[in-house]
């Protein structure tokens, strides 16, 4: 299926899997209704060392590798130390300012509902028209700014695979996502936050540079993903690649299949170029995948994603 994806496949799925009105013709979060206040209890006593990992990358790992529409962030100082020693103090007090300019999307982040259309609709029905050039009217990520918290679950399947980074242009399978969660001794259900690990990101890391990193080929969940998602009944899906999806390039010049029925039908809240190593790693050794997972956005009205450091705690 991730070799001859269609539009016709893409059409089928968005009607198959479709939450439009699920829960309410004005629903703006889709997917995260899944987790219940039930659910965060639950994912609370899962709290047992008091370890936690931090899977923002770095904002100055230049992730974006390539001058495209996106660019790295831009972090300049307003006031440093030099301005300091040259007398500037106000009211008695010296201090120093700074400021970044970016794209929400440039280094780990979630999409928003707003973030991709199919055939000019977004989530739950709304139409491009709706979106202009003061903002979206509706699917902003604001609405989900106390929604993203719950239960982790870490999907590792490059060390599952036995391999330091899955090849680019690898499709992962549904079977193989079960595979993976039944050898690591976790499951996968309703209200989780689904975390995959690939190697790409750490692969990049490793060799000193991320030329590439944001526009080659890339492993990921194949098309069929969008349906294991559907029956699992997941609030939202992340991983450390800039796509989730498998990048890879097929015979009609479709681009990103997967995130065309996801975001737009489904409404997953989905993330990006997520840091996995050394939750990976901790996961590796204790045995445990699952952990409590808290990932806010910024409160940044019509934003079309958010830049985050989402938390795992174990």
């Amino acid at each position: 299926m991730t070799h001859d994806v269609t539009v016709d496949d893409i059409k089928r799925a968005s009607r198959e899997l479709s939450n439009w009105g699920r829960w309410g013709a004005d629903d703006q979060i889709g997917t995260l209704n899944n987790v219940t206040p039930a659910h965060i209890v639950a994912a609370a006593g899962l709290i047992r060392s008091g370890k936690v990992f931090a899977l923002g990358v770095p904002l100055s790992w230049p992730l974006q590798s390539t001058p495209q529409k996106r660019w790295n962030v831009i972090h300049t100082y307003m006031v440093d130390g030099a301005d300091v020693h040259a007398g500037l103090s106000v009211g008695g007090i010296q201090y120093t300012d700074d400021a970044i300019h970016m794209p929400v999307q440039c280094s780990t982040h979630w999409d928003a509902l707003c973030h991709i259309l199919h055939d000019n609709v977004m989530y739950n029905g709304v139409p491009a028209t709706a979106f202009g050039s003061r903002g979206p009217a509706k699917n902003g990520i604001e609405n989900t700014v106390n929604k993203i918290v719950g239960r982790g679950v870490l999907l590792d399947v490059a060390r599952y695979k036995n391999v330091d980074h899955l090849e680019n242009g690898y499709a992962i399978s549904n079977d193989e996502l079960d595979d993976c969660a039944a050898a690591q001794g976790v499951t996968v259900g309703d209200g989780d936050f689904v975390i995959i690990r690939t190697g790409y990101q750490e692969r990049f890391l490793a060799r000193g540079n991320w030329d590439g990193h944001s526009y080659s080929e890339a492993p990921g969940v194949a098309f069929e993903n969008c349906y294991w998602l559907k029956e699992k009944g997941v609030a939202a899906i992340a991983s450390d690649t800039y796509c989730v999806e498998v990048r890879r390039y097929y015979n009609d010049g479709l681009k990103d299949p997967w995130h065309q029925v996801v975001i737009p039908s489904m409404g997953i809240t989905m993330g990006e170029m997520f840091y996995l190593k050394e939750l990976a790693e901790d996961c590796a050794l204790d045995g445990v995948y699952e952990f409590f997972f808290c990932a806010p956005p910024l409160n940044l009205t019509g934003g079309t994603g958010s830049p985050i450091n989402p938390q795992a705690i174990k």
